[in-house]
């Protein structure tokens, strides 16, 4: 008889089962997974708060000007981003998701919303 990867107890039905029940089951797949979860959780939750921070910023006109010190005091980390984009005239803005900013003088930035994300 074979023993559940989970568990250890002894599984009945067929030949080719792993795990005693649905538990065992999901118990051993979180545990191997826990680790590669943890990381794309926390990534995934850096982004989506720079974009909260982001969006507050860019209320009137899908544009707005914040400064460097509100951002980071707001908790935004400016290591992760989506994507770049560089408008022909050569200025590069970094999205987080459909919200971009581009860094202007006086460590100001310039927020935009991407008006072709639809609502």
């Amino acid at each position: 008889m074979k023993a559940c990867l989970e568990c250890g107890e002894k599984i009945m039905g067929r030949s080719d089962k792993k795990f005693c029940s649905d538990a065992c089951r999901n118990a051993y797949n979180n545990k191997l997974n826990s680790d590669s979860n943890n990381f794309v959780r926390n990534i995934n939750n850096a982004l989506r708060k720079n974009r909260r921070i982001l969006e507050e910023a860019c209320k009137e006109d899908d544009k707005g000007k914040i400064s460097k010190s509100a951002l980071l005091r707001e908790g935004f980390d400016f290591t992760y981003f989506t994507n770049t984009r560089t408008t022909q005239k050569g200025a590069t803005y970094v999205f987080v998701y459909e919200y971009g900013y581009l860094p202007l003088e006086n460590e100001q930035y310039l927020v935009v919303k991407d008006r072709k994300v639809p609502s």
